[in-house]
């Protein structure tokens, strides 16, 4: 997991005050096949998804999205 700002502020805080350095833990290492297969179900997911839908699901779906993304303009 990559370190968030509030991480690398209390690093900077504890070498400047402390003078100690706090090393950063280690990331773990992914499985390499579980993302492949991950990628691969999601490259296949979405066009199956839209090629089974009619023209009206996918056009309610965006504008689904379009509201949550943006929210309701009236």
């Amino acid at each position: 997991m990559k370190p968030d700002m509030n991480q690398i502020a209390a690093r900077v805080v504890a070498q400047a005050t402390h003078g100690e350095f706090v090393p950063m833990p280690a990331e773990k290492p992914k499985n390499r096949a579980a993302v492949s297969l991950g990628r691969l179900g999601g490259r296949k997911g979405g066009p199956a998804r839209a090629a089974s839908l009619t023209p009206e699901q996918r056009s309610e779906i965006a504008k689904k999205g379009a509201v949550a993304r943006w929210g309701e303009k009236t």
